[in-house]
């Protein structure tokens, strides 16, 4: 019993390594070749059947129709008064289709009398196809099988006198075996036929899933790859199909990976000297101040450069905490009516003094009738620091900062232009980006932009930015104003 168990076990083991369960192929096997398989072998199966039918149909016609040829040429030479078993004998004795069949000359009770190869059958029993004779309208009953071990078809007619009384019956045999044989070979060539099919489909087939499960298995490794961190990892394009804009997509994804990684760690670079600068000022005057306590004007600048430091700290941490909540989509807004030009004003002296300082003219000119707006006055204040910021950055001493408000039609309009060191054509479509710095040795953290224009986006706003190397750069804020209805 142990031995039948370890048998079995070693079966299914094998069968689990050929059609494995959780493989594309094993999937396939288990529902498309069986299915296929199947359908043929009862293809197969069918058509043995209907070949079966046809030919015995076939031998039963031509059998029938030698009897009743048979039965009328007797008629018309051997006399109905004869007793029936001299009219056998002398049937038998006429008969000329020995060699194709057998004749046999029945009693009326069914029992075999003679036969035309001289020879009784050894079974003493009454044919089958004599009680369908018995039974059947026209006289005549059909049967086969086997018989003395070998396949036969029998076919028995009844015989009458001239008052309709059965006086015996003609049976006439045939041998099946020819006929078998031809069966079973047509059978065996549908079979090699079948057999070519399956080849062909088993060889399609696994070509066909092998073109899927290669690429396949190829972007699973190198996904994984991409995973563990190998970004440079990309997949070689082989088909034009839905596996290659796959292959496409992992490569994408990998490349976007990749870059994003690469801001990422720029952004701590830059974030870490961007906190280092600060409190590395406030330590060394804390330091300072803590060694001289008498002189009262180095007190008070050391407190001013600390005062400022600490306060360019509390933007950079306000700037990381508007990131993180425009990333996890809870900016929260203060909506109001306000006036622009006041917000750009106020911006504008925050950032005049630090611009004299580098020699750079700060302009700020701005219309009489600009329209009121819907929104959150330090957001929108926010965005123009944020802007300023930038100008003041990217400009060097001589260069020229213009800031412009105007009226539009159904909004506000607010332009801040700059004669600066400009962004490369390359780096335009991507500054609005997190992280992304067109020179990663600037100062700040790559997010600044990216925060104002979903301030914007919130307002129903938009920020567009112009530049060119050399010449300067344009930022153009757009605020829709409030329509007459939200005014009253």
């Amino acid at each position: 019993m142990e031995r039948i168990k370890r048998r079995r076990g070693r079966r299914t083991s094998l069968l689990r390594r050929l059609v494995p369960k959780n493989r594309l192929i094993g999937r396939w096997v288990r529902h498309a070749f069986l299915v296929i398989l199947l359908f043929l072998l009862l293809l197969q199966l069918l058509f043995m059947l209907m070949l079966r039918v046809y030919y015995y149909q076939s031998v039963e016609t031509a059998l029938e129709s030698r009897a009743l040829l048979y039965r009328r040429t007797m008629e018309m030479s051997v006399s109905d008064t004869t007793p029936w078993d001299t009219r056998g004998r002398d049937l038998i004795a006429y008969f000329t289709d020995k060699d194709k069949m057998e004749l046999q000359v029945l009693s009326a009770d069914g029992r075999i009398l003679l036969s035309s190869t001289g020879f009784l059958p050894t079974e003493d029993t009454v044919p089958r196809d004599f009680h369908a004779a018995v039974t059947a309208e026209d006289g005549s009953g059909v049967w086969y099988g086997r018989s003395e071990g070998e396949s036969v078809m029998g076919l028995t007619m009844l015989e009458t006198d001239a008052d309709g009384n059965r006086v015996g019956a003609l049976r006439y045999v045939v041998a099946l075996g020819p006929v078998n044989r031809q069966i079973w070979l047509l059978s065996a060539f549908l079979f090699a036929f079948i057999l070519l099919i399956i080849l062909f489909v088993s060889l399609s087939g696994l070509y066909f899933i092998n073109s899927i499960v290669t690429p396949v298995a190829d972007i699973s490794r190198t996904a994984r790859r991409i995973a563990m961190g190998e970004y440079d990892a990309r997949l070689q394009k082989q088909y034009n199909d839905e596996i290659g804009e796959l292959c496409d997509t992992v490569n994408f994804m990998a490349g976007e990976i990749a870059a994003a990684e690469r801001m990422k760690n720029e952004f701590i670079s830059s974030m870490s000297h961007e906190l280092r600068t600060p409190l590395t000022a406030i330590k060394g005057w804390s330091e300072t101040l803590q060694a001289t306590t008498d002189d009262r004007e180095l007190t008070a600048q050391g407190l001013a450069v600390i005062g400022g430091e600490a306060q360019r700290l509390s933007r950079i941490v306000e700037e990381l905490l508007d990131f993180s909540r425009m990333e996890s989509g809870h900016i929260a807004l203060r909506q109001q009516r306000m006036d622009v030009a006041a917000r750009l004003e106020e911006a504008v002296f925050l950032f005049r003094d630090r611009a004299a300082r580098k020699g750079i003219t700060l302009e700020y000119r701005a219309g009489t009738d600009l329209p009121a707006i819907q929104g959150d006055p330090d957001r929108i204040q926010q965005v123009f620091i944020n802007l300023l910021d930038n100008s003041v950055k990217y400009s060097r001493a001589g260069d020229r900062i213009r800031v412009e408000a105007a009226r539009i039609p159904g909004a506000v309009q607010v332009v801040i232009s700059d004669t600066g060191v400009g962004i490369a054509k390359e780096d335009l479509p991507h500054i609005m980006q997190k992280f992304y710095q067109a020179d990663s040795a600037a100062p700040g953290a790559g997010i600044g932009l990216a925060v104002a224009q979903e301030i914007l986006h919130l307002h129903g706003g938009s920020l567009e930015i112009d530049s060119d190397v050399g010449v300067g750069t344009a930022a153009t804020v757009v605020l829709p104003a409030l329509t007459s209805n939200e005014r009253n």
